[in-house]
């Protein structure tokens, strides 16, 4: 017997791009509509529609899923994530092509999806269950795991609409992962409870992979998440599968493709520069100072960051902040400046990221500026972008240096003692 549980053969999906038809105006509009709809729909159904008129968000796709895999599937918004779930999940039919699944599917798509409103949160425990073939018996045996989970024990009996989002995921969540389904499907979802709950999500789809033997297709932007907890990954791109393979280089591949340099950014008019009444950015840049601009930046690149800004408040403590983040969205690190008092007019500021001190890695720069040191009041993510490179060795490597940071600090050694 084959171990395949998912199985997806040429699977498209297409929609109509078009305006809404109009409703019915008077009784006569509303039974021609009545009496036409047959018809219409037959045309339909034989005229091929312009292609100007349709979207494909999946086309031709195929891979399969063995039991126990779990699977990282990426790829930009609109690139047809959510559409391909949707169809594993049975919420919505191809257009063409074979979606073939073996067992139970525990499915959190969307804040909402699978449960009744108007219902308790104990009562869509039993709903869900039911939904998915389970006995009164077996939902039993699972009810206090999920609550416990959940942490929503003391509105466990208050209708489910008055949840808060994050309440609500914290409870479709814990069904989908305690019930018993053979396949768990999970989208970006989990981006709306906290930070603490998240990790415990994780942590719960890495132990029903590991001990339960549960197939999980997990959709996630966080590439850190994805890479820890999946074996393999798809990256869709425009409704095609880019690739599907080990999950490390399908994260590298998808990094590496949607990278674009940006090492300085100036806007001359103040109209249209990035800011508000308070600040406006002239000009920010992230150059090499010890070569040239258009020779590749190494970890031995000395770097200095620069920025200018319209400052438009007169007489004011200034403080800025720059953050250094992977492209897996952490933050590296993020250095301050000193708090200096400013007229209004054009103010530049600068510092030096040093030789040896971040990792071969592509990165981004966000720009924060406070006043009085209490109030934000200008912050812009994703200013700039840069790749460092490794530098080439006159000695065999073993590889990639592990780590965000590479500082090459001074060591003291020295023997202390003599053998002999």
């Amino acid at each position: 017997m084959t171990d395949t549980v998912i199985s997806v053969e040429n699977l498209s999906k297409r929609y109509f791009i078009g305006a809404k038809e109009e409703l019915p105006k008077t009784r006569g509009e509303a039974i021609r509509q009545i009496v036409g709809a047959p018809f219409k729909y037959l045309h339909s159904k034989v005229k091929e529609p312009h292609p100007e008129n349709t979207f494909w968000a999946l086309k031709d796709v195929s891979f399969e899923i063995k039991q126990g895999e779990v699977v990282g599937l990426i790829g930009r918004n609109g690139a047809g994530k959510s559409t391909l779930l949707k169809i594993l999940s049975r919420i919505t039919k191809p257009s063409s092509g074979l979606a073939k699944i073996r067992g139970r599917v525990g499915s959190l798509l969307e804040v909402g999806t699978g449960f009744h409103p108007e219902l308790t949160g104990r009562e869509n425990i039993y709903l869900n269950g039911t939904i998915l073939g389970m006995s009164k018996k077996e939902i039993d045996n699972k009810f206090d795991e999920i609550v416990n989970f959940a942490e929503i024990e003391k509105f466990l009996d208050t209708p489910v609409k008055r949840y808060s989002s994050g309440m609500y995921v914290r409870l479709a969540f814990a069904v989908a992962a305690h019930l018993e389904t053979e396949i768990l499907i999970i989208d970006e979802v989990l981006a709306v409870g906290d930070t603490e709950f998240q990790k415990k999500c994780l942590g719960k789809m890495g132990d029903v992979a590991k001990t339960g033997g549960k197939t999980v297709l997990f959709v996630s932007h966080n590439l850190t998440a994805v890479k820890s907890l999946c074996q393999k990954g798809i990256w869709l791109n425009q409704g095609v599968i880019a690739k599907f393979e080990e999950v490390e280089q399908v994260v590298t591949d998808y990094i590496s493709k949607g990278y674009k340099s940006i090492l300085e950014q100036v806007w001359y008019d103040a109209k249209i520069a990035p800011g508000n009444e308070a600040v406006r950015l002239h000009r920010v840049s992230i150059l090499p100072l010890d070569q040239n601009k258009y020779e590749p930046i190494t970890v031995q690149t000395l770097l200095k960051f620069e920025f200018v800004f319209w400052n438009y408040l007169p007489n004011t403590i200034l403080n800025f902040s720059a953050f250094i983040y992977n492209v897996e969205g952490i933050c590296i690190f993020n250095t301050f400046s000193a708090s200096k008092n400013f007229s209004n007019g054009l103010v530049y500021g600068s510092f030096i990221l040093p030789k040896n001190f971040l990792n071969d890695d592509i990165y981004t720069v966000k720009l924060m500026i406070v006043k009085d040191c209490s109030f934000i009041i200008f912050e812009q993510s994703d200013l700039l972008s840069f790749e460092i490179n490794d530098v080439k060795r006159t000695v065999e490597w073993y590889g990639k240096w592990i780590g965000v940071v590479r500082p090459q600090l001074n060591w003291d050694l020295e023997l202390i003692k003599n053998s002999d």
